[in-house]
């Protein structure tokens, strides 16, 4: 495995999707806000972006039917496949790239990146296909579907790490959702909190701040500077 240690090895970067390398968020937060309703699980996309951001889709519905009503057996996965379908169509037709970001991907491509989300991965290319991101991923694309773990278990960022062949205190999470965060700094990583909301949001301790992707290269050379120190 690769070491921070090594000052001739830059860190490796491993991104959040949603909210982090593409503005999907809202796009979700409408469409969960006009399907879930259809199955008598009310919600509206503020809840969303207010309380389940980067959270999975099960635990979702699960905490809604604990509130209100369960689903009628055998639905949740008609109510997933909807719910999928209508995000596919929305992503393909309206998605962009979260501003500043395909320029700080240029700016850091001699540092290995991957995409780690708590999303299938055809959610995770239809986003990269869409903002013309995935040339700097290729196929280092790490769900949390395949893998069977979901942030905030740090898990997920884990194994990530290893199948890219770094220690974890060779990593920098970059996300934007507090699950990702919680995630990255119990796995051991560096992590950079993306906050698109500062005056609602902190950002934890153990984690390095930036409000815009553009400030991103300058704090991963900080990370770089310190690891190899």
């Amino acid at each position: 495995m690769n070491s921070a240690l090594n000052t001739a090895t830059p860190l490796c970067l491993l991104f959040d999707c949603d909210g982090t390398l593409v503005d999907s968020e809202i796009l979700l937060a409408e469409v969960m806000g006009d399907i879930l309703p259809e199955f008598g699980l009310p919600f509206s996309a503020r809840q969303y972006m207010d309380e389940f951001r980067g959270v999975r889709f099960q635990t979702i519905v699960q905490t809604l039917e604990s509130r209100f009503q369960a689903l009628a057996k055998d639905t949740f996965s008609q109510l997933e496949a909807g719910m999928r379908a209508r995000m596919e169509a929305r992503m393909r037709a309206e998605l962009v790239a979260i501003p500043g970001m395909p320029a700080a991907l240029e700016q850091l491509s001699n540092h290995p990146m991957a995409v780690v989300s708590n999303g299938p991965e055809p959610k995770i290319r239809c986003a990269l296909e869409s903002t013309d991101l995935g040339h700097h991923f290729a196929d280092r694309l790490f769900s949390a579907y395949t893998l069977n773990v979901w942030k905030p278990d740090p898990e997920l960022y884990r194994k990530a790490a290893t199948a890219m062949g770094y220690l974890p205190q060779a990593c920098v999470v970059i996300d934007d959702a507090a699950v990702g965060v919680e995630a990255g700094l119990a796995a051991g990583m560096h992590v950079i909190h993306l906050n698109h909301f500062p005056n609602e949001e902190s950002t934890p301790e153990g984690a390095v701040g930036i409000h815009h992707a553009s400030e991103l290269p300058a704090a991963i050379l900080r990370l770089s500077n310190t690891a190899n120190a």
